[in-house]
């Protein structure tokens, strides 16, 4: 195992930091998503609320891995088969945040509609009331105290995320897993190999669990 950490653990560090970069750049989007889907679910417009309930029903109901090879290989294939359009293939990472943005903005978008609807509905009428419109309401007054509600969730489909990364591997981006496959191949150690990205994985999400607690704790202070 030292002369795996030796010979590759600047690779399997570089590969943590794509993982990494996947996973931010994703959660940017699905973010930006959720937002969009989340706010779609409680306005009172029916088309709205059906848009919604569609994106997140069929996102959540596809497995990710499909989801990765329908993004990576399906929509090239019909953009040049079906619409003549040459050259428009994603790169692994573009393919990769593009699936994870999706998946991860599915259950963003229910965090977010939870968030909104935990946020009293007195506060919105009393926004109204003083003569503001309603998305102004909802991003001067709901939103604000939304958002201290749906932190820890956020982080904690952060986790999730970052996790989900590892089946992005199927699609060739040199993440975590993909890269320690490689490494596999070359050594043929495959406890010591995948026991590094055990520990790694477990460093990482470990770190991350703790500031999920330390901010609900925080929240909930400042709640009292």
């Amino acid at each position: 195992m030292i002369q795996i950490l030796t010979d590759y653990g600047p690779l399997l560090l570089r590969a943590l930091g794509q993982t990494l970069l996947l996973t931010l750049l994703g959660l940017f989007f699905a973010c930006i998503l959720g937002l969009i889907f989340g706010i779609m679910s409680v306005v009172k417009n029916r088309a709205c609320n059906i848009i919604s309930t569609i994106f997140v029903d069929v996102i959540r109901g596809v497995p990710m891995i499909v989801l990765a090879f329908y993004v990576y290989l399906g929509i090239p294939y019909l953009l040049k088969n079906g619409w003549g359009l040459v050259g428009m293939v994603p790169s692994a990472l573009q393919a990769g945040t593009i699936c994870l943005a999706l998946n991860c903005g599915a259950y963003m978008s229910e965090i977010i509609r939870a968030g909104i609807q935990s946020v009293d509905k007195g506060q919105m009428e009393a926004a109204r009331s003083l003569g503001l419109p309603y998305w102004k309401a909802m991003q001067k007054v709901v939103l604000p105290q939304a958002i201290r509600t749906m932190i820890p969730s956020i982080i904690n489909q952060f986790i999730i995320t970052l996790k989900d990364s590892s089946i992005l591997s199927v699609i060739g981006f040199p993440e975590l897993v993909n890269t320690a496959k490689n490494v596999v191949a070359n050594t043929f150690d495959s406890f010591s190999v995948w026991t590094i990205v055990a520990i790694m994985y477990l460093i990482v999400i470990t770190l991350l669990s703790r500031f999920a607690k330390i901010m609900e704790r925080r929240l909930n202070r400042g709640r009292e």
